[in-house]
């Protein structure tokens, strides 16, 4: 037995150094696969990374077209408002202007003597003239303030 014994040493060296070996060439391709992997993130990474820096631009771009219309719908309502507080204005002065034309229009033109009498039944053609030519002055007031 004092023979085999060296071999058999030898021969557990022998199957452990392969075993060795292939845990070796195991490890080399778990390291090749780990450092494939490395490489794919790496790109996911840098993809990732140009993605949101244009998602960043778009956001910046959003918030100054925002800012912009906003501006602008301010600007209009503004306007809109002055618009209509001057067509208020003018539809208040355009009701006088058509009752002083209506009572012009209603003073009877009877001699004096006859006054006691029913007042004429004014002409509806003249308070319509009048109108018209009122509604013509407001246009062209209208026209030169916008102007």
């Amino acid at each position: 037995m004092s023979n085999n014994f060296p071999l058999m040493i030898e021969s557990m060296v022998a199957v452990l150094l392969l075993l060795t070996i292939l845990y070796c060439v195991r490890l080399n391709n778990s390291i090749k696969r780990l450092k494939g992997d490395e490489t794919e993130l790496k790109a996911t990474i840098a993809e990732l990374l140009t993605a949101a820096q244009t998602a960043e631009r778009a956001i910046a771009g959003l918030k100054m077209t925002t800012h912009e219309a906003g501006q602008t719908l301010s600007e209009r309502l503004r306007d809109a408002e002055r618009f209509s507080t001057e067509i208020s204005r003018q539809i208040e002065a355009g009701g006088g202007i058509l009752n002083r034309l209506a009572q012009i229009a209603a003073v009877p033109t009877a001699p004096a003597g006859m006054r006691n009498s029913k007042p004429a039944v004014p002409d509806p053609k003249t308070i319509m003239a009048a109108a018209q030519a009122f509604a013509d002055r407001a246009r062209s007031r209208v026209k030169g303030l916008a102007a």
